[in-house]
């Protein structure tokens, strides 16, 4: 049974003037325990209103449709009260910004300490002592005495790890990492990879990893989710996604992935065009004026996402045969 289960997700939100945007449409996923699924796309493509919309934390004129399970409870459904039990505590998110996601006007101890006083009745003492742990686990020296410095007296790097730290106090069943590594130096950030591999293999964590750093994806995901403006244009096993992309916007991103093997010196392959605006997407397919292999239909219908195998592990939204796609690669 999946730890987590999302169907049909959707969200759309309310405007002053103009009709309403849909930020994200008809999206599903399971995950299970000790697995890691990956959602990646450029920014503007509903990831992170996605993982938002699960934990109840859209903007006041964010509407969010579909069913969110988590051990078989609709997320969705809950009220407050009921969703506050579960978030920060079986379900816990590590932000993507740590330079607004912290309060300036409290310490890191208070801000750390009262998960575990409010949801697992640690004294204040307890709580102290495991805080600082979880700070030496992200690699957060002499974190006795850190913890109990504000927020601006840590670089934003810091302040990510602080954030990473918090995000782990409660040892979290499902951990959703937005952008984790993104304020990291690279020694720091495969640290962090480490890490978040640990909880996977030793704890069993189920990771939502959202990030757009491909070779990240590569190196911790067991699945991938491949978001465009809005949809999913592609799902497959991690394994998979990278040895036979399907989708001309997965084969773009791959493609544009800097290699060793290139020419020193030359120019970085890109995917021509910008992502449409939300809400502009249009009626056929949101990456048609990019897609170098766009027909007719591909500007006036939308693609189905499609199971391309019996076990449905593989799924794809694109009007045409894969067959004629890696023909033409």
């Amino acid at each position: 049974m999946a730890l987590l289960e999302v169907k049909d997700l959707s969200v759309r939100f309310t405007r002053r003037e103009g009709p309403p945007v849909d930020a994200v449409q008809r999206v599903s996923f399971s995950l299970e325990a000790g697995r890691t699924l990956g959602i990646v796309g450029e920014s503007g493509s509903g990831k992170s209103q996605t993982v938002m919309a699960l934990l109840g934390l859209l903007a006041s004129n964010g509407k969010v449709t579909g069913e969110a399970r988590y051990r078989g409870d609709d997320l969705l459904a809950m009220n407050t009260a009921a969703l506050n039990r579960i978030r920060g505590d079986r379900i816990a998110m590590i932000f993507q910004d740590p330079m607004t996601s912290l309060n300036p006007f409290l310490t890191i101890e208070r801000q750390m300490t009262e998960t575990l006083q409010l949801h697992r009745r640690a004294t204040r003492r307890e709580a102290r002592r495991r805080a600082i742990e979880a700070l030496e686990t992200v690699r957060i020296p002499d974190a006795a005495r850190r913890i109990g410095m504000y927020p601006h007296e840590f670089s934003g790097g810091m302040r990510q790890r602080v954030m990473i730290a918090m995000a782990l106090l409660s040892e979290p069943e499902v951990l959703i990492a937005d952008e984790p590594t993104t304020a990291l130096d690279v020694t720091v950030q495969a640290q962090i990879i480490e890490l978040l591999r640990e909880l996977n293999r030793e704890r069993g964590t189920a990771i939502v990893l959202i990030t757009h750093d491909m070779g990240v994806v590569a190196g911790l995901c067991d699945d991938v989710m491949v978001m465009y403006a809005g949809r999913t244009v592609e799902q497959a096993p991690a394994e998979t996604l990278f040895a036979t992309p399907t989708h001309p916007y997965t084969i773009g991103l791959l493609n544009a992935l800097p290699r060793l093997t290139d020419d020193h010196g030359g120019a970085l392959r890109t995917i021509p065009g910008n992502p449409p605006l939300p809400g502009q997407a249009g009626a056929g397919c949101a990456f048609a004026a990019r897609c170098a292999f766009a027909r007719d239909i591909c500007h006036t219908a939308q693609p189905v996402l499609s199971a391309l195998d019996a076990q449905d592990h593989t799924r794809r939204a694109c009007h045409r045969p894969v067959n004629e796609i890696v023909e033409a690669l």
